[in-house]
């Protein structure tokens, strides 16, 4: 049905080796998308690769530590010399924290979390801007989170720095506007390997969001995540900037139950 959207295009995926980062990667190959799959994780990154190859996308991997300017300005770097463009940028790599009160949060949990949500996103864009602006072309697509949107108690730190990153991609996206890039916010939900882990520490708080879920289930990385990442990435949301998605299944219209045992 999507076949040939993105068409000789070339995306760069942070966090693309595994949950919704994989996902949307599958989802953009399938379109004829190119794609250079970004991680910290060389294993998982060069599997997923060879996945995208499998079913023949051209693809590369760059094994890459977000929270470090050089290396993500070389993988703007590589996707353009390897692919031979960036058209797309999606900055969705983050490692998590723990589920802890505000009170408890060291400033290295913050400096953390800013440095993968905030830094990262803003370093590979600043990076990507130069070739986007030249071709007059040019779609950002930011992972954010309900977490932020509905300040979910316990992950005070991943609230903020995915908030700040929101308020980031909105400024981006009107100051670049002009140039033909579209900046976009997905907040997901989805059953990553993230939640999965939740689950097995906090199970009675991870059914009962579950259950809260107006469609009763958790979205699918590739089929639900990456259906809205791939229509973002298109030429049909050329007139679509500046807006955050809520790719929830509905939960973000009354929040859903998240109450974590936090201690005292």
């Amino acid at each position: 049905m999507h076949e040939g959207l993105l068409a000789g295009r070339a995306a760069l995926i942070t966090g693309a080796a595994e949950g919704i980062g994989r996902g949307m990667a599958l989802r953009f190959a399938k379109a004829g998308g190119a794609v250079l799959v970004v991680d910290f994780n060389a294993e998982k990154g060069a599997a997923t690769t060879e996945e995208l190859r499998s079913i023949g996308a051209k693809a590369e991997f760059f094994q890459c530590d977000v929270t470090q300017r050089p290396q993500m300005e070389a993988a703007v770097a590589a996707c353009v010399d390897r692919l031979g463009s960036i058209d797309i940028l999606v900055n969705n790599a983050y490692r998590g924290g723990q589920i802890t009160r505000i009170e408890k949060k060291s400033d290295e949990e913050f400096d953390q979390s800013m440095a993968i949500c905030l830094y990262a996103a803003k370093w590979s864009m600043e990076a990507a801007l130069p070739h986007m602006k030249a071709q007059r072309w040019g779609r950002i697509i930011n992972m954010c989170s309900l977490n932020g949107t509905n300040a979910h108690m316990g992950t005070a730190d991943y609230n903020v720095g995915k908030e700040a990153l929101r308020t980031y991609t909105r400024s981006a996206a009107r100051e670049w506007a002009p140039y033909g890039i579209c900046a976009n916010i997905i907040c997901p939900g989805a059953a990553t390997a993230g939640f999965l882990t939740f689950k097995k520490m906090q199970p009675e708080v991870a059914a009962a969001s579950e259950a809260a879920n107006p469609m009763g289930r958790l979205g699918d990385p590739e089929t639900d995540i990456g259906g809205v990442a791939l229509f973002l990435a298109s030429e049909d949301a050329r007139y679509l900037t500046g807006n955050t998605l809520h790719v929830g299944g509905g939960s973000h219209i009354n929040g859903v139950a998240w109450n974590p045992d936090l201690g005292d």
